[in-house]
């Protein structure tokens, strides 16, 4: 999914209109048009500030939107510093790999 297409789809959950959820974010609705469309501009894409706002107004999960936004939250960015060669192994693995190792830690799920 991209994020202009989860942007919409927690908006329209909401039950929220473009033009109430830009005046909540204090920008213009057809920047929430643009968003959702997928149609900014490199310089016009959402910091990490809008998309924190953001996420608190849709009641939204931060890290997956700013994931989706192709920026890696503060979190995951720290962890990634202080064990760099380990997230480089992980992102080496396979899909059955990941899973399993996944399953290895929540085998609950």
């Amino acid at each position: 999914m991209k994020f202009g297409q989860r942007v919409r789809e927690l908006r329209t959950a909401s039950s929220m209109t473009q033009l109430e959820l830009a005046e909540r974010l204090s920008v213009s609705m057809s920047y929430i048009s643009k968003v959702e469309r997928g149609r900014l501009q490199s310089g016009d894409y959402p910091s990490e500030k809008f998309i924190h706002k953001l996420a608190g107004e849709l009641k939204a999960d931060e890290d997956e939107l700013l994931l989706l936004a192709d920026k890696v939250p503060a979190t995951i960015r720290r962890r990634i510093k202080q064990r760099p060669a380990l997230f480089r192994k992980l992102a080496a693995m396979d899909k059955k790999s990941l899973d399993a190792l996944e399953m290895s830690i929540e085998p609950n799920r």
